[in-house]
């Protein structure tokens, strides 16, 4: 790729009934690796064995690479959403009758197929009825209806809850039972402990090291996909101060705010320097909530003060105007436009919020860029190089400093480490907590429940819709925000939260 070579050198063994890790860094050369097996890249030295075959094969295509018997299910789901869940279960092998898809028995099969795998849906639908995480688990039984030997899970539970992700994982081990190799990406390493045998380790390309689970423990796993000592696993800063607030700091206060059939109305006050974490189960209402405050959904209930003025937030540029910023879950939808350089998707917000007739300067443009680049780590060849080549961490980088280039005061970032390595949630916490520590408002959604705890100086809690609680740092359990989290009955706040 631009200025990088993607792999070199790399040996990877996969044995039969085996789940193996793969584990490293954003760039580390995971996904390339996937893509060569694949046949989505080309590779141009070595050479690939499977099944025991005393000659090398070349997998010209993903087809051809699931003829050898070699399934993907990506993080970012590829379905068809205005097809049905049948339709996209048999998509390219349809069931056939007299030259017609034969609908009733695709239907039939589909059903099956789901019910094995305990997956709840209604196969005549069209898939986008549903949720990312049911969404991603029809991808799963696609490639495992498909007589797979080979299954490549490549982030596969990034948008499961810890349900859905026991389901997954009793699926696999069905699948290792029956003789299938099962290639595991994922940047949870609990997860990799509890369910994979081996683990293959790459950095910058090249090969780390194979390992076996038992015999690695976490923080030296973290050290060889870092290439450096590195502790402390969670990387959070746990020891933030406690800080009284007033109400000549106060940045955001919500009275009644709300959106039928969107999301239930809350009150909720927010405060310079503070970091207000967004927690509860999927589906349960949190992005719905900062995406209310933001203005990119129109609430059409209650009242918003930021920086005590009222706000009626038509569309986002005016919450922009207001020193709001917004980083949005889904990076690739939402957030990259990915033909465009570095450069152009860093400067974007700043130039929206300057308008058409107050352009940068190309010299203006290319110092922000690379002070942020310099800044923020990210690692790209040029400020130039399109943003779709550089792995998802460093473009969750450049997301954030097109947010940062707008100066805001009030942040919000929704799941801003997902999806990516160890090394730059590290980076991503700290840049948090030093936002904070120069007076800046963070709101963090995050369903890493370590995480938000580690981050927050309050967290909010959801369920369902409904605001549940929210929870001062100095109460913080893991089993009060659970409850929380799986409870109806709606939070009511103290007098002086009024």
């Amino acid at each position: 790729f631009p200025g990088v070579k993607a792999l070199q050198n790399v040996d990877f063994t996969l044995k039969k009934g085996e789940i193996h890790a793969l584990m490293g860094e954003n760039g580390a050369g995971k996904s390339t690796l996937i893509k060569v097996l694949t046949g989505v890249e080309e590779f141009e030295t070595g050479e690939i064995l499977i099944d025991g075959c005393d000659h090398a094969i070349v997998n010209r295509s993903p087809q051809e690479a699931q003829n050898r018997g070699i399934s993907t299910v990506y993080q970012e789901v590829n379905l068809c959403p205005n097809l049905t869940v049948a339709e996209n279960l048999f998509i390219g092998r349809e069931p056939r009758k007299g030259g017609l898809i034969d609908w009733k028995t695709m239907n039939k099969k589909a059903g099956k197929l789901l019910q094995d795998l305990d997956i709840h849906a209604d196969v005549t639908q069209t898939i986008d009825n549903y949720s990312i995480a049911i969404q991603q688990m029809v991808a799963i039984a696609r490639a495992v209806d498909m007589s797979a030997k080979v299954l490549i899970l490549d982030e596969p539970t990034s948008s499961l809850d810890d349900g859905e992700v026991e389901k997954l994982f009793t699926l696999m081990r069905r699948l290792k039972a029956e003789g299938v190799g099962i290639i595991f990406v994922t940047h949870f390493l609990e997860q990799v402990y509890a369910v994979c045998d081996k683990i293959t380790v790459l950095r910058n390309g090249q090969l780390v090291g194979q390992f076996t689970t038992a015999e690695l423990p976490r923080v030296q796993l973290v050290a060889k996909m870092m290439g450096k000592d590195f502790d402390d696993l969670a990387a959070i800063k746990n020891s933030r101060s406690e800080e009284k607030h007033g109400d000549d700091d106060v940045v955001i206060k919500a009275v009644g705010l709300g959106k039928k059939g969107y999301i239930k109305p809350f009150d909720l006050v927010i405060h310079k320097g503070e970091v207000v974490g967004f927690t509860g189960l999927l589906g349960s209402g949190r992005s719905e909530t900062v995406r209310v405050l933001y203005g990119a959904e129109k609430p059409d209930e209650g009242e918003l003060k930021v920086n005590g003025k009222t706000l009626t937030a038509r569309h986002p540029l005016m919450s922009m105007n207001a020193g709001m910023a917004y980083l949005p879950e889904d990076r690739k939808n939402e957030g990259i436009i990915a033909d465009l350089s570095v450069r152009e998707n860093l400067i974007m917000a700043l130039q929206a919020k300057r308008g058409i007739f107050h352009l940068l300067s190309r010299k203006q443009q290319e110092e922000f860029t690379d002070k942020y680049i310099e800044m923020l780590q990210i690692k790209t060849a040029s400020r130039e190089t399109p943003i779709k080549s550089l792995s998802g961490g460093n473009q969750q980088k450049v997301l954030v400093g097109r947010w940062l280039l707008t100066d805001p005061d009030i942040l919000i970032v929704d799941e801003p480490t997902r999806g990516i390595d160890v090394g730059a949630k590290a980076e991503i916490h700290s840049l948090i907590t030093k936002l904070a520590g120069e007076g800046k408002a963070i709101i963090m959604i995050s369903s890493e429940l370590p995480e938000v705890m580690g981050m927050s100086d309050r967290i909010v809690v959801m369920h369902e819709g409904t605001m549940t609680a929210i929870v001062d740092r100095k109460d913080f359990s893991s089993e009060l925000i659970l409850k929380y989290a799986t409870s109806e009955v709606p939070y009511q706040p103290a007098a002086d939260e009024q």
